[in-house]
């Protein structure tokens, strides 16, 4: 990292670095969250070698009660580095972004939506734990039961670093509550995630390329929403992608939510034509549907979430749908560190 800071700072004292004000913008940027990293390194290894004086003068003296203390203060340092640590994983060109997640039901009607509003739930609660923000850019409800769909973004740090972990298929196996045999049901549901584009990044969309529709939002919103044509449907002609937006009360508004999914999508899609490793992800058509799922959320005929890329299962499946699933986001972070260090 110092290594780093001290090549953005000879990039910044050259002359004419002010001269492309957006390429200076990211360059600043970088810089801030490298200092910021050496700053939390520098504190946390300040307080490391306190927490050992302390030890060393406790062992010195016999006092049980103060190692006690320190031996919990021992186990919270632990944890901080190694979240320091996984966030030094997450160097990707946009792991530091916002992150744009589109929920989608599968095929099975009722049983499909209703796991894809507990899935949404379920990352909505993480958002709340992490500390970031949700916003709700489109909510499709479902016939009878839950959602057809739903894509937010995610606002915080390191956001689609740590949510991008999360693309794929995840299939639940329950006692259907929609039947009345009682049998047992497997639904699936698909998840993507995409960047949140700064705005100093841009996508060149011609308008002759769009067509746009509006129409009235069918979800809950109030009677404005509902009585106008505020809901905002984009279609890119060249390549198919469709976006859409209805939640807030101005078509204006809907719009340019449904833009900036546009823009996310196409972004990512133009990385990955270029970038080999995205280009794998890109055709990975295969890992991604149905039947292929990256984890499963059983809870009859026993508990338990397992993640098949990495082997982890939790027994505690009410607390990963609310929102606990930092540690299958974790380890597959980490299982991918380790495969690039291996590969090195």
């Amino acid at each position: 990292m110092q290594k780093r800071l001290a090549e953005i700072e000879t990039m910044v004292a050259r002359e004419g670095f002010w001269n492309k004000p957006d390429e200076a913008k990211l360059v600043l940027k970088e810089r801030t969250g490298v200092s910021n990293r050496m700053d939390r390194f520098k504190r946390l290894a300040g307080e490391i070698e306190d927490l050992q004086g302390l030890h060393d003068m406790a062992v010195e003296e016999a006092d049980e009660d103060t190692l006690q203390d320190l031996s919990g203060q021992a186990v919270e340092m632990r944890q901080r580095v190694d979240r320091y640590a996984l966030e030094l994983m997450l160097d990707g060109e946009d792991d530091d972004k916002n992150a744009i997640v589109s929920i989608n039901a599968g095929a099975g009607g009722t049983e499909a939506q209703d796991w894809a509003d507990m899935l949404f739930r379920m990352y909505s609660r993480w958002v709340e734990r992490k500390g970031y923000k949700l916003e709700l850019i489109d909510y499709q409800p479902g016939e009878e039961a839950g959602i057809k769909s739903a894509t937010f973004t995610a606002a915080g740090d390191n956001a689609y670093g740590y949510l991008k972990s999360e693309v794929g298929v995840h299939r639940l196996v329950r006692i259907s509550p929609f039947n009345a045999s009682g049998k047992r049901h497997t639904s699936f549901a698909s998840v993507f995630v995409y960047p949140e584009l700064d705005n100093e990044i841009v996508v060149d969309i011609e308008e002759k390329d769009l067509r746009i529709d509006v129409f009235r939002a069918s979800g809950s919103g109030g009677q404005h929403v509902n009585k106008t044509s505020s809901a905002v449907r984009i279609t890119h002609l060249p390549t198919g992608i469709v976006v859409q937006c209805q939640q807030e009360k101005s078509q204006h508004r809907n719009k340019d939510l449904a833009m900036k999914v546009l823009r996310a999508r196409l972004h990512q899609r133009e990385k990955q034509r270029q970038d080999e490793k995205l280009q794998e992800m890109h055709d990975s058509k295969e890992e991604i549907a149905w039947g292929s799922q990256i984890r499963s959320y059983v809870l009859q005929p026993y508990q338990m979430v397992k993640d098949h890329r990495i082997g982890m299962d939790i027994g505690n499946v009410n607390e990963v749908l609310d929102g606990g699933i930092d540690p299958f986001i974790e380890g597959v972070l980490l299982a991918k560190e380790a495969k690039s260090s291996k590969a090195a």
